[in-house]
């Protein structure tokens, strides 16, 4: 069964919440399947990406768009992907700097068929920040990213490193580095994006690795001096988190 996916909202009147649903997706050129959250900017535009779509008269066919949805419930698509060097199949959302450009990731696509990451202006230009090698940079980003008062963007990757992923950032310049390249034994393909915190210090999980192979919390501080704050062991203290399909 193809899902292509709704967006809702709840509402409450008279203490009794209301769903409707705001926008449903055709599964064609305006996009399928939309697996991460949304975003809104101060007007009340809702911004997301779906993992799949954007292709003319095929239902679930195509590598995803990157859409806005207006107060009023209408839909644009700011960008459909080609799974070429533009990227293909974003697993996460995006985000947005108070000028209004958004920034996010797409898993698969780019000129090494192992993602990207992309910048889109507000009059719609898009624009690659970088493209994944698979090799010490990192490779299949399923995890959005986040952005610091300087304008420097973090994030992780499932592959690439020594093979289990990597923490990266982008400085305002455009300029990628690999903050840290999983081992195995500090954890291993992190799915998820990082958190940081004032003084800089980054932290994150990874979906595997670790001291019983069921994933890690890892600090990253601002020299870069990764840290295992726990190791999941499958048991009272949960496990791995799945990765995406």
């Amino acid at each position: 069964m193809l899902w292509t996916g709704v967006l809702f909202a709840a509402a409450a009147a008279a203490q009794t919440p209301t769903y409707s649903v705001v926008y449903g997706f055709t599964g064609t050129t305006d996009g399928s399947d939309p697996q991460p959250g949304l975003i809104h900017d101060a007007a009340g535009n809702l911004y997301g990406t779906t993992n799949a779509g954007g292709v003319s008269g095929c239902s679930g066919c195509g590598f995803g768009v990157v859409f806005k949805l207006d107060t009023t419930g209408n839909l644009s698509v700011l960008h459909t992907f080609t799974g070429q060097a533009d990227g293909g199949n974003p697993d996460a959302g995006v985000i947005r700097d108070p000028a209004g450009n958004l920034y996010g990731t797409a898993t698969y696509g780019g000129a090494d068929h192992s993602g990207v990451v992309f910048k889109i202006d507000p009059a719609g230009n898009f624009k690659l920040l970088h493209t994944f090698s698979g090799g010490a940079d990192g490779g299949s980003p399923h995890a959005g990213l986040i952005r610091d008062e300087g304008g420097n963007l973090y994030g992780t990757t499932a592959n690439g490193g020594s093979g289990k992923g990597v923490v990266f950032e982008i400085d305002a310049a455009g300029t990628l580095s690999t903050l840290h390249a999983f081992m195995g034994s500090d954890g291993a393909q992190p799915a998820a994006p990082v958190m940081r915190e004032a003084s800089g210090n980054l932290y994150g999980t990874t979906a595997n690795g670790g001291k019983y192979g069921a994933g890690v919390v890892f600090k990253l501080d601002a020299a870069a001096n990764l840290t295992v704050l726990h190791s999941f062991t499958s048991g009272f203290d949960g496990a791995r988190t799945p990765m995406p399909a």
